[in-house]
């Protein structure tokens, strides 16, 4: 997690890893999870923030969630 601390981002979305030179995009919900994440919110405190902010139920929040964070290990990130 602490190269998520690291990690420049933009409002429109745009991710610079410093660190690496690596950038990418990423959509609002990967947004929304990045900047959870940077502040050390917890993977269910991230949830419960997905539920309210998206109006969605919580089997999908934590499905986006999951899905992201794997993306994010691919990158070696977490």
């Amino acid at each position: 997690m602490d190269t998520l601390k690291h990690l420049a981002i933009n409002d429109e979305g745009f991710v610079f890893n410093p660190t690496t030179g690596e950038s990418w995009t990423t959509n609002k919900t990967g947004l929304f999870i990045l900047k959870l994440l940077k502040e050390g919110l917890s993977e269910e405190e991230i949830v419960n923030k997905l539920v309210e902010e998206f109006e969605i139920d919580k089997d999908t929040a934590y499905r986006d969630l999951t899905d992201f964070l794997e993306k994010l290990r691919s990158y070696k990130l977490v």
